[in-house]
């Protein structure tokens, strides 16, 4: 199948109107500045998604909730010296007294710096991997010194966050198929109104020996001409659009907010979509108007 994009002078002059008043290319504009937008979401926050999980994967606290402050730092201590001795943990770092209290002020107030408020003892803990066994062990050593302890994944704490951004990825990535859907019936549709406008030429052309296929090659050409014309204009105001979103992001100094960023792929992802829409146009087009020849003329 022939999807030459490129027509000659004169069958530009056979079916072409006017390039700069074709609805045609400001439609493909429009399609693709939110075909890009949409995709530039969906990666963004499949980065986020998966920077996310890097950085929460073999990640535990350890909270020691003994009310009675001595037995409370005794089994710390004796947590913090069994998990420095366990090969599966890469760190553990007990946090500070007044950095939790500094965390609990907007809740406490003043109250969060009293020495009677039985705060609990924190371990921050890094695993060498994230299995469910490395996790089993640490838990059974910690709880053999230190059975007031309580070890949070921060996996799970993050799970609702990691479930929303997929959502968003798959929710983008359905847009981007939408956006296709009906890039291909604006396609279709236009193919056969410029079939009813040129009727009585492409009857011409048949009697001069012309075949569907060389008449469909004509609106094929013109139709991804137009699209990728348009996809284009589109692409580089979503381009401007998603640089203008990062800046503003990357300014709220939010470290979630940070992973929403576009690497290089994504980047060359992006810049492909005008072509892969002026092919799905040619396609469409080709399709269209060689059923309609097929049926009417």
């Amino acid at each position: 199948m022939n999807l030459a994009l490129l027509a000659s002078t004169a069958d530009r002059r056979l079916l072409d109107e006017s390039r700069g008043t074709r609805a045609m290319t400001w439609v493909m504009a429009i399609m693709l500045f939110l075909t890009v937008l949409a995709a530039a979401l969906g990666l963004g926050t499949l980065g986020a998604a998966t920077l996310l999980d890097r950085q929460l994967a073999g990640r535990l606290t350890v909270q020691i909730v003994e009310p009675v402050e001595t037995q409370r730092l005794d089994q710390a201590a004796r947590a913090l010296a069994a998990l420095r001795t366990m090969p599966d943990v890469t760190r553990a770092t007990a946090v500070d007294h007044a950095k939790l209290a500094t965390l609990l002020r907007p809740w406490l107030g003043s109250d969060a710096a009293d020495p009677d408020l039985p705060i609990p003892a924190m371990i921050d803990v890094d695993l060498g991997g994230a299995g469910a066994g490395a996790v089993a062990r640490v838990t059974a050593a910690v709880r053999r010194v230190a059975p007031s302890a309580r070890i949070d994944r921060h996996e799970s704490w993050m799970s609702p966050v990691r479930d929303f951004m997929a959502m968003v990825t798959w929710l983008a990535g359905g847009l981007v198929l939408l956006m296709a859907a009906a890039t291909a019936a604006v396609v279709i549709l236009a193919a056969r109104a410029g079939l009813e406008t040129h009727r009585a030429t492409i009857e011409v052309l048949h009697m001069l020996g012309s075949t569907d296929v060389q008449v469909a090659r004509l609106f094929q050409r013109r139709i991804a001409l137009d699209t990728l014309l348009g996809g284009l204009l589109g692409t580089v105001c979503a381009f401007a659009m998603v640089g203008v979103i990062g800046w503003q992001l990357s300014a709220l100094g939010s470290d979630l907010l940070a992973g929403l960023t576009l690497g290089a792929r994504d980047w060359i992802l992006l810049a492909g979509l005008p072509i892969a829409f002026a092919l799905l146009a040619t396609f469409a087009a080709r399709q269209a108007v060689l059923g309609t020849l097929g049926k009417y003329l």
